[in-house]
């Protein structure tokens, strides 16, 4: 058996938004956005189409359509958007591949 790891060479995002929380959830929810991603106090939506997973695959290079942030002190497994709708968050925070996210995109609003 033939094990490769073949990390992300390179993450080009095209587009960051800082939002409040209540319009990144709203805007996840009617967007059909199934999670939301914490790291250190804030909150990531990102929109990957399936062609850019195929580029990843090819290319080593991700392709983000839009990256938006929010600032999110406290932690919160479900975030309700609305009366009956709620979406999922994920601690990404000890992952080093969302923790670049959120250096660049803090960095784009300086």
């Amino acid at each position: 058996m033939e094990i490769e790891v073949r990390p992300t060479k390179r993450i080009v995002i095209l587009g960051v938004d800082h939002r409040s929380v209540e319009n990144l959830a709203w805007c996840a929810a009617t967007y059909g956005v199934n999670r939301l991603f914490w790291v250190d106090g804030h909150l990531l939506c990102l929109e990957v189409y399936e062609r850019a997973l195929e580029i990843e695959m090819e290319s080593g290079e991700l392709y983000i359509s839009q990256l938006c942030i929010a600032e999110m002190p406290k932690y919160v497994r479900l975030l309700e958007v609305g009366k009956g709708t709620e979406i999922p968050v994920v601690n990404m925070t000890d992952m080093q591949l969302y923790r670049g996210l959120l250096k660049a995109a803090l960095k784009m609003a300086t």
